[in-house]
């Protein structure tokens, strides 16, 4: 018997409802949603399956990943094929999309990769299209919770450019880059689901 290639990533499996509640609310009804690191490829089957009309785009820097992603995806007709996708290059490989989504990327990446994030979402996001971003974040430079402190001190013991980023930087840098914060969702096990929109100027 050949090995299930479907990578199972516990955390993903956990948190899969609750993202799906905010996506829910503010996904458009038609259009490309690009994930931005999809790792197993667990979180676009199952979002893809609950947004038929929805086309999905997974992407990830880690090309180990797509026999996983793409496993995970049979059958789907909404979803391509995985694409390689480094936030920090330029051009990113699609050019265009309706809404962005990112779940447990920039606090595992150097801050650099938030901001190709916000760069590459602000070239080829639609006017008014969700930038969804989630996972532990600090709020006015302090953490939210005594184990995301725990977790953000493991993460820089890992790798000292890794670190649980502060929304209100974040912010700072999406608005210089036409985004607007939109909303922010609490969530389980101290995360947040952040959502961001693409601010065209009326003469645009």
């Amino acid at each position: 018997m050949s090995k299930d290639p479907r990578l199972d990533y516990p955390a993903t499996g956990r948190n899969r409802e609750a993202i799906l509640a905010v996506l829910r609310e503010v996904l458009p009804s038609s259009g490309t949603v690009l994930e931005v690191a999809s790792g197993s490829g667990q979180h676009v089957a199952f979002f893809a399956a609950a947004f038929p009309s929805l086309r999905w785009q997974p992407s990830d820097r880690d090309e180990s990943l797509f026999e996983s992603i793409r496993a995970w995806t049979e059958g789907l007709a909404n979803v391509a094929g995985p694409t390689r996708l480094d936030a920090t290059a330029t051009p990113w490989p699609i050019d265009s999309f309706d809404a962005v989504i990112c779940a447990n990327m920039i606090h595992i990446a150097p801050w650099a990769a938030c901001l190709g994030l916000l760069d590459g979402a602000s070239r080829s996001l639609a006017a008014d299209g969700p930038l969804c971003l989630y996972g532990p974040f600090r709020r006015g430079g302090a953490h939210t919770a005594p184990s995301n402190e725990a977790f953000d001190q493991r993460l820089a013991a890992q790798d000292p450019s890794w670190g649980v980023r502060d929304l209100d930087t974040i912010e700072e840098e999406a608005k210089g880059r036409g985004f607007a914060l939109d909303r922010v969702f609490d969530m389980p096990a101290n995360n947040l689901s952040v959502v961001f929109r693409r601010r065209v100027p009326a003469d645009h």
